[in-house]
């Protein structure tokens, strides 16, 4: 069995409240086994005998819209995945001294050249991104809400859904999968 996280966007944000039991409940009906959630926003821990990411995305994008009434953008990582982004360092010391927030914006493929060159449009004095793989890191140096680059400003932008964590949100995660037993590189 490979072992993955699912991170969901439009989870308890919005207005789109989904108690994680009945997530839980929803991702084992799809036949999902060991189906954990990480705090209340959209992060699934689970088992799955596929080994094919993509399609893990769409079955699971499909089920939750089906059963929600909404689109739920759905991002998979396997456990190694989780632990390499992690532990990548995008952003050098004296970036990160400055830093109010870093995050990670999680997409379904690595961006064409194109995006890249529109993320890096976004860059501003408060604002810095760095790519890796299908990973985009952001660090602003003031409140996220005071920022003005935002998730739908993003997506607006570079034109690919995505959805961000804290990269304290995703550092727990990675020691979590790290610690967990039959941890699989898969």
């Amino acid at each position: 069995m490979a072992q993955y996280i699912a991170f969901l966007r439009a989870i308890n944000v919005g207005g789109h409240v989904v108690k994680m039991d009945k997530l839980r409940d929803l991702l084992t009906n799809l036949g999902l086994s060991r189906v954990e959630t990480f705090i209340a926003s959209g992060n699934v821990l689970f088992e799955s005998r596929s080994a094919n990411t993509k399609a893990l995305e769409k079955k699971i994008a499909a089920h939750l819209e089906a059963a929600l009434g909404y689109p739920v953008a759905t991002f998979v990582r396997s456990f190694a995945e989780v632990a390499a982004i992690g532990a990548h360092q995008p952003f050098d010391k004296a970036n990160l001294k400055t830093a109010h927030t870093v995050s990670v914006g999680f997409l379904t493929e690595p961006l064409t050249a194109s995006a890249v060159e529109a993320v890096m449009a976004l860059k501003s004095e408060t604002d810095d991104f760095h790519i890796h793989g299908r990973e985009v890191y952001w660090l602003t140096r003031v409140s996220q809400a005071i920022s003005k680059m935002n998730n739908t400003v993003f997506e607006k932008r570079v034109k690919v859904q995505t959805t961000f964590r804290s990269t304290t949100t995703v550092g727990k995660l990675a020691a979590l999968v790290c610690s967990k037993p039959g941890t699989s590189s898969k």
